[in-house]
């Protein structure tokens, strides 16, 4: 029975890594539905009219002094929106004037290793394993007095939002999650995919060498433009609305925390051992009660787990949303009506 386990396991992790990777589960019978980016009923109808937060703020959460910025009234529903790599806060710029405009509290930080967030002490190790991040997201609330959010994030961003939802139930009112489940361990990173689905997470080998280590820190920027583009083919986006991200990246100990974050995951670095039990609980991929929807882009050029692969993971009130017109992998950013209108429904199930 054990070694049954551990293979439907691996099978589950093979899967969500790439379609094309090992056998998906069965799809569960979850409400499905295709979105245009095009803004519906209570959105804005212009997008890009804001580019950026008018001013940020800061409190000291945990391991780390946190920048973020928070639009909406401040008794309003608390929503939490975390960033991805090579991202930053600016994805949400639209995302949270639509929210805050329909009455939200919406605090958007930098994750560690971004923009204006700072680790409090020189001592503490600049690690980026995912129950670290995790563990700054419920700091954050801690800190900022927020007993639940509706908690909403893309890359590791969403990996951070499921994870405080699994760990953390009770602090999570409800969860949007582009690309869906994403909780992984480094036991079932161990396990190899087929070559083509190698392929895609070129740039974690890449940060496992001391050249890309080198060739990361050197041409940050350049790096961030060319996963941009990989990762949301369709996306034309100008060199104002890079340039407003990649300062992001100048936080000193951005390189660290990039590298640490994929070399932890191949057991290429170690984690730290205040961790251990998160790590232990999220390496038996647990089930997701809380409310949620999942969301995904019609041209997503990063590797991500197709929704029949992860749709039994999500035990509570559940939709699953494919937003077509050409929507990559920032997904907020490209469509953030979509995103917005996620929330504000999802708050609602």
């Amino acid at each position: 029975m054990s070694n049954q386990i551990d293979q439907q396991r691996r099978d589950f992790i093979g899967a969500m890594a790439l379609t094309c990777a090992a056998a998906p589960l069965a799809a569960a019978a979850q409400p499905h539905t295709e979105t245009s980016a095009e803004p519906r009923g209570g959105a804005r109808a212009a997008a890009g009219a804001n580019t950026s937060f008018t001013s940020l703020k800061r409190v000291q959460a945990g391991d780390l002094d946190v920048a973020y910025a928070e639009e909406g009234p401040a008794d309003g529903t608390p929503v939490l929106l975390l960033h991805g790599w090579p991202y930053d806060i600016h994805s949400y710029v639209e995302v949270a004037s639509t929210l805050a405009g329909v009455g939200y509290r919406v605090i958007v930080p930098y994750l560690r290793g971004y923009g204006g967030t700072r680790f409090v002490s020189s001592n503490t190790p600049r690690n980026a394993q995912q129950a670290a991040l995790a563990a700054d997201g419920l700091a954050l609330l801690d800190a900022l007095k927020i007993q639940r959010a509706v908690i909403a994030g893309y890359d590791w961003g969403a990996r951070t939002a499921n994870i405080m939802a699994a760990l953390w139930p009770e602090r999570c009112k409800a969860m949007v999650s582009v690309s869906g489940y994403l909780i992984g361990s480094q036991d079932l990173n161990r396990t190899p995919l087929p070559p083509k689905a190698e392929l895609q997470w070129w740039y974690q080998y890449y940060f496992a060498t001391a050249r890309g280590e080198a060739g990361y820190r050197q041409y940050t920027h350049d790096f961030a433009r060319l996963i941009w583009t990989l990762a949301s083919p369709k996306w034309t986006f100008d060199e104002a609305t890079f340039e407003r991200s990649a300062s992001a990246f100048d936080n000193p100990d951005h390189v660290a925390i990039a590298i640490h974050n994929y070399r932890w995951r191949l057991s290429l670095a170690a984690g730290e051992s205040k961790y251990d039990a998160f790590e232990k609980k999220l390496a038996a991929l647990p089930t997701i009660g809380v409310p949620t929807i999942t969301l995904e882009g019609d041209a997503n050029g990063a590797p991500h787990p197709e929704p029949s692969v992860y749709a039994k993971k999500f035990t509570g009130k559940y939709e699953h949303r494919l937003i077509t017109g050409g929507i990559g992998h920032n997904l907020p950013q490209e469509a953030p009506q979509a995103f917005a209108e996620a929330v504000i429904d999802v708050d609602k199930l």
